[in-house]
């Protein structure tokens, strides 16, 4: 399949006679308008390369590359440039991190080996991005069914509060959205040290003791130290390491930080993991929110009020109880999903997607499950 290409003059005859030349090699796309040409961006279907004329009304192309960039960073750009130019655009390539220019008139030859350049850049970065995104959810992943392994509590908790974290983290608008579920899916890996009666105390109305709230407090440093053996998650081992600490200062880590300077994706995490504790230990969401509001000095205000309007819109699902082939991604369990002899097979509260779907398939064959299951689904 031929690569993607954008090419922007605001001379359409150049554009013409650049289309022509290319024909049959790239997939071609023209714009006479930088903004148009930045509409075109789309982050599903990006362009390997993009060539701008370098003078244009209303952006230049060293602007119009900026935007490029922050729009579709791995995409290649390039400027097409003027001999009066030629200066200018030089002085340019590290402002607006261009890959390559080339002054007009360009022969074929050198312009279609230029792009082709162009391409295997952008192809070598999206495939090391690639691969370093597999290997770390490889790694990821592996942690986790560790933990589930070790410590299945802890390991549940991970999945249930993983929609309260992409709620809170969108809603602050943050753009590495996936440190956040990946903060979130490490949050417990600590807990592998805890006894599993200490996390099903926890979770239940019982009083931890001394000893037992020392323990459990150790548990975000350890993580912290783990995660510090993965490359570039150390944004990520800050939000863990600080999953305990309250708006107000208390908690751990013992320190004078508080309020704005805590990572804000341990205040996350320490109102969805509350929030969860009190879910697993009241009747409902509104005796759980409650609870949180007897503590709001410990919660960041902000939060707890998005906290309060996600409520509001799960307040719109309505509970239904469906068998098993009726279940689909996105419905919440409303209940606690049973083997036939009673033992707890999922916890509710989470939700459902493909693998856990295909996971209580997989309990109906081995073991039998206790139908109807009871969900929340959207209405």
């Amino acid at each position: 399949m031929s690569s993607r290409i954008l090419l922007v003059d605001d001379d359409s005859m150049i554009l013409s006679s650049m289309r022509r030349q290319l024909r049959g090699i790239f997939e071609v796309d023209t714009e006479e308008d930088p903004g148009a040409a930045l509409l075109k961006l789309n982050k599903v279907k990006p362009y390997a390369a993009v060539v701008s004329d370098y003078r244009m009304p209303k952006m230049n192309g060293i602007e119009f590359l900026k935007q490029v960039r922050i729009k579709s960073p791995d995409t290649t750009r390039m400027i097409l440039t003027g001999f009066a130019d030629l200066d200018n655009a030089m002085g340019a390539v590290n402002e607006g991190h261009v890959f390559r220019f080339l002054t007009k008139p360009c022969e074929k030859e050198l312009l279609v080996e230029n792009i082709r350049q162009a391409v295997e850049q952008y192809e070598l970065v999206t495939a090391k991005r690639v691969l370093l995104e597999r290997t770390l959810k490889g790694s990821i992943e592996l942690v986790g069914e560790i933990t589930s392994l070790v410590n299945p509590e802890a390991y549940a908790r991970i999945n249930r509060v993983k929609r309260y974290v992409r709620y809170l983290a969108e809603k602050k608008n943050v753009k590495d959205i996936w440190r956040y579920e990946v903060a979130t899916m490490l949050s417990q890996i600590g807990c592998v040290i805890l006894p599993q009666e200490l996390m099903e105390k926890l979770m239940g109305r019982k009083t931890l003791s001394p000893e037992d709230m020392q323990m459990f407090e150790m548990h975000p440093t350890i993580a912290q130290s783990l995660i510090a053996k993965l490359p570039r998650l150390e944004a990520v081992g800050e939000m863990v390491a600080y999953q305990l600490k309250g708006f107000d200062g208390s908690g751990t880590p013992r320190n004078n930080i508080k309020e704005e300077n805590i990572p804000l994706g341990g205040r996350i995490l320490k109102l969805a993991l509350d929030f969860d504790m009190h879910i697993q230990r009241e009747k409902g969401t509104k005796e759980a929110y409650s609870k949180l509001e007897e503590a709001v000095e410990t919660y960041d205000p902000e939060l707890l009020y998005y906290l309060e309007g996600m409520l509001g819109v799960e307040a719109h699902y309505e509970v239904k109880q469906l068998t098993r082939d009726k279940l689909e991604p996105g419905m919440i369990l409303h209940e606690d999903v049973l083997s036939q002899q009673g033992a707890m097979l999922l916890r509710k509260s989470l939700e459902l997607d493909k693998n856990k779907i295909d996971r209580i398939h997989m309990f109906a064959d081995k073991v039998g499950i206790q139908e109807p299951i009871t969900v929340l689904v959207g209405s």
